[in-house]
Formats: structure tokens, sequence, C-alpha cells
């Protein structure tokens, strides 16, 4: 097949509520030259994937790949990917790409929220308001001096680090693979996490669910962070051991939780984290934003541009 895109298709589909209308859109903008095709029903479905190079999606189930004779990319709109039949995609020869990156900026934005809210007690100026009590309370401390680990330093990691340089905090980043380095002020493996925790004000997690991360967080840590510390994960709520971070909030051997993901997830109704004041849960929203869609249309047009001038599936942004 020739690898020139003329056309490609995007099969529809709604991350955080977001119709991909905004999608096609967007890729019609940055792509003028490019025929863009929104497939919805299950038989757009299939002639989409039948007849383009390229399709775009969060997903392609093994029924819509084998429809599929000219593929030769797959832009994924979800930062991971391992929902896909990868190994099948391998065998057709088709690249794949993902979404690395999209929620870096609003997810940070959501993580520096949560610090600033738990270390000024912003949380108990809203129940105050609410219960119209005017009465003074003391701010838990200051953000600047303090020591903030991040763990993960992927493309969200590295934001919220990023957007950490401005309050005068000294970072740690831990990550899997140490020797890569990092922005934060030190770098460290997930062996050395227990060494890091007791000098840790604020622990953020940010990494992907592995079975390096899984329970990472776990009674022994949270035993080793300091009793005014603070946790926040934006990373999966399986990194976290719910029993034993409910049973050190209890004991208020942790300042406060900022959770957006837990587990089990969604969050059971009697849940004891609903009922918990150190608890600040939001429902998995950090990840929204409303350039979600620009920015996956921004990976996928500079992909075919890279397309068009090589003229093969390789050496693509964010290929996997």
């Amino acid at each position: 097949m020739s690898n020139a895109i003329s056309e490609l298709s995007v099969l529809q589909h709604k991350p955080h509520g977001m119709p991909a209308t905004e999608y096609a859109d967007a890729l019609r903008e940055r792509l003028p030259d490019v025929t863009v095709t929104l497939a919805a029903t299950p038989s757009e479905r299939r002639r989409a994937v039948a007849d383009a190079p390229v399709v775009t999606s969060n997903d392609l189930d093994a029924e819509l790949l084998d429809a599929a004779d000219n593929l030769g990319l797959f832009a994924c709109t979800y930062a991971g990917v391992d929902h896909l039949p990868l190994e099948a995609l391998r065998e057709r020869d088709v690249a794949v790409t993902n979404a690395s990156g999209v929620h870096g900026p609003n997810v940070a934005e959501h993580v520096i929220g949560w610090l600033l809210t738990m270390v000024r007690r912003l949380d108990e100026g809203w129940r105050r308001q609410g219960r119209r009590e005017w009465s003074h309370f003391q701010a838990a401390g200051e953000l600047q001096s303090s020591t903030v680990t991040v763990v993960g330093l992927g493309a969200i990691g590295e934001a919220i680090v990023e957007r950490l340089a401005g309050f005068g905090v000294e970072t740690v980043g831990v990550r899997y693979t140490p020797g890569k380095g990092g922005p934060t002020d030190e770098v460290v493996g997930y062996d050395a996490l227990p060494e890091v925790l007791p000098r840790t004000d604020h622990l953020v997690l940010a990494c992907p669910l592995t079975d390096a991360t899984r329970g990472l967080v776990d009674g022994t840590a949270l035993e080793l962070l300091p009793p005014d510390a603070t946790l926040v994960n934006v990373a999966r709520g399986p990194v976290v051991d719910t029993d034993a971070l409910v049973e050190t909030l209890r004991r208020n051997r942790l300042h406060a939780a900022a959770l957006d993901v837990t587990d089990p997830e969604p969050l059971p109704e009697g849940h004891p984290l609903w009922t918990l004041e150190n608890a600040l849960l939001t429902p998995h929203t950090a990840g929204h934003t409303p350039h979600y869609f620009e920015r996956c249309a921004d990976i996928l047009a500079e992909n075919v541009r890279r397309v068009n001038e090589s003229g093969a599936f390789e050496g693509l942004r964010n290929e996997v």
C-alpha cells in the first residue's frame, strides 16, 4: 500500500464525556488536505477501518482489526495501551501511538490545587462557610521549603515538578529506572522509597499501575511518613493499600490524603473514606481538560506529516 496519507478515520468515542466530533474537527483544522471521516455506527466503523490507512480512537477490537486491510497506524487516544490487541497489531505491521502527555498540564494543576488546599486548610474554610461560621483557624503550614516526593516521572510527573518550581520546594523523584534521571533535585528507584518517606512532607503518586507499583504505598510505607505529611494520588487506586490508608487517617497519622483514584473504584456509598474529614476526594476527574482532543490532534497531525514526508510508519511521536 502507499504510505502517503490522504484520509483517516475517527471512531466515535467519548473520553470524559466529550464527543469525538470535536476530535474530528480539530484534525480537519490541522490537516486540511486529509479527508477525516467520523464513524459512529457499527457499519460505518467497519467501512472506516477497512479503507483508511490511519484510524484513531480509544480502542480497536479484534473484529474491527480483522477488517483492517489498509491500516498502517492506529492512534490511541489513551495513554495506556494494554487493552489493545498489541500482538495482533504487530503481526499486521501496524504502528501504534498513544496520548502520553495529553493529561500533563491538567493533572499537574489538579495536584497543585490539592497540595495548596491541604497545606492552607482551604477545605476547613469551605466547611465553615457551609455552616456560615466566621471563626479563625490555623493553616497547616506553607508549601515553601517543604519536600515533595513525586513517584513517577513520566509526562504527568514532569509536569507536576515543573509547576512546583515556583514554590521553593525540594523535590525527590521516584522512578523504576533512576538512571534516566529527571527534573527533580534527586532521583531514586522504587527500592529507595522507604529511605525517602521519613523526610517527605508531601507524597504525590503519578506512576502507572504495574507489578512494581501495586500496593507500593502500604501500611509500612504510610508509617514511615511524618504524621503531618500529605498524600496525593492521581495514579491508580491500587497503588495505595486502601485499608491501611483508612486506618492511618483515622489515627491522624497523616495530615490528609487527596485521592482522585481509589480502590475500589467507583468508591461505594458506604465506604469509610466518604466520612473522613482528612480524606479529600474527586471522582477520577483530574484527567479532564477541554483541550484533550486538541492535544490528541496535535500528536496525530504531526505523525501524519512525518509519514507523508518519510513514506514510512516509523519514527513517530508517542510510538509504543
